[in-house]
């Protein structure tokens, strides 16, 4: 009897499984033997190496060549209708003394317009009941930008003599600081250096290659001026001070240490 007539199917295809598994090993065998050496033992080298990681920040001080005003004005009247009405009268006021002060148009901007209901004081023994309205109360704020630093607290004070009675603060800035962010960036990179060798020596280690180097964050702090406008004394010019800005970059650095 031919024994081999009786192979079933099941027997064939357990057979074909078994030839495919060891073809696709003898296949990744041959791709790992072709991968060349270097390349391995960078691969390990980078998984066991140890690393330096350190963070710094530069920084550069320069005046100011604008300044940003935030002010407005705030009315109340009986209606909505009446208080909406007397604020939009006391802004126009605002907008011409803007106009008479220098400042161009493309340089004023609403920035906050609002319209609230005015409610009696709570009273414990009108629990229950629906809060009493007593009036509106409209609210307008404009952002100057002034570009001529000599012409800042003249803007403050004709703001606040045509109508505004809000003064919200005064931003100090200026108008390319690419350069000296720049700059921050370098004193940045000068410092992990300076920090990259500090550590080195103290803790008796070699760094190799740099691994990566990123910028994290970077910072335009405003020195800021607040006033009150009932405070502001009108007799005498608005003096403020602008100082100067800081700008400041924060770069992060990663070395190898070399074993």
């Amino acid at each position: 009897m031919n024994h081999s007539s009786n192979v079933t199917p099941a027997r064939v295809a357990l057979r074909r499984r078994l030839t495919g598994a060891a073809l696709a090993a003898g296949l990744l065998l041959g791709a790992a033997a072709m991968m060349p050496v270097p390349a391995l033992a960078q691969a390990q080298t980078e998984t066991q190496e140890g690393r330096l990681s350190l963070s710094a920040q530069g920084e550069v001080r320069i005046a100011p060549d604008m300044a940003t005003v935030s002010a407005g004005a705030q009315t109340r009247a009986d209606t909505a209708a009446e208080a909406l009405a007397a604020n939009a009268r006391a802004m126009s006021g605002v907008f011409q003394a803007l106009e008479r002060a220098g400042i161009a148009r493309r340089d004023i901007q609403t920035s906050g317009l609002s319209l609230n209901a005015v409610y009696a004081p709570y009273d414990s023994s009108e629990r229950g009941r629906e809060q009493r309205i007593v009036g509106y109360e409209a609210s307008n704020t404009v952002r100057v930008i002034v570009r001529d630093m000599d012409r800042v607290g003249r803007t403050i004070d004709a703001l606040v003599s045509s109508g505004a009675n809000q003064l919200q603060g005064v931003n100090f800035t200026h108008s390319d600081p690419a350069q000296a962010r720049d700059e921050a960036r370098r004193r940045a990179v000068n410092e992990l250096n300076r920090l990259r060798s500090l550590y080195a020596e103290a803790a008796g280690i070699s760094t190799g290659r740099l691994i990566s180097l990123s910028e994290s964050s970077s910072s335009q702090p405003y020195p800021m001026m607040y006033a009150r406008a009932e405070s502001l004394a009108m007799d005498a010019g608005t003096e403020v001070a602008p100082g100067e800005i800081t700008i400041s970059v924060n770069v992060d650095a990663v070395w190898a240490i070399q074993p």
